[in-house]
């Protein structure tokens, strides 16, 4: 029997692709917004394809701040892009 591939949808595109094909985003109890590469970091996680135009979609959306629920500054948008970029 096939292992089952758990799906997330991405905040850019709204597809739902298996989570090893998407980047995670998470917050921190603490508030503190990263990248998550390994996918298990503790906290709210929110997923986007490892493409830049979902991210400027997400961002323009809004989506990062609604599924993280809470309110993300334009330094930390221009941080998670970076590393987006370096992913």
């Amino acid at each position: 029997m096939e292992k089952k591939v758990p799906l997330r949808k991405c905040l850019g595109c709204d597809e739902m692709i298996g989570k090893k094909g998407l980047l995670r985003i998470v917050r921190s109890k603490e508030g503190e917004i990263s990248l998550d590469l390994t996918g298990k970091k503790s906290g709210r996680g929110a997923y986007i394809c490892k493409d830049l135009g979902c991210f400027e979609k997400a961002r323009k959306r809004k989506a990062f701040e609604r599924s993280l629920k809470c309110k993300i500054p334009d330094e930390v948008y221009d941080r998670l892009r970076q590393e987006i970029e370096g992913a």
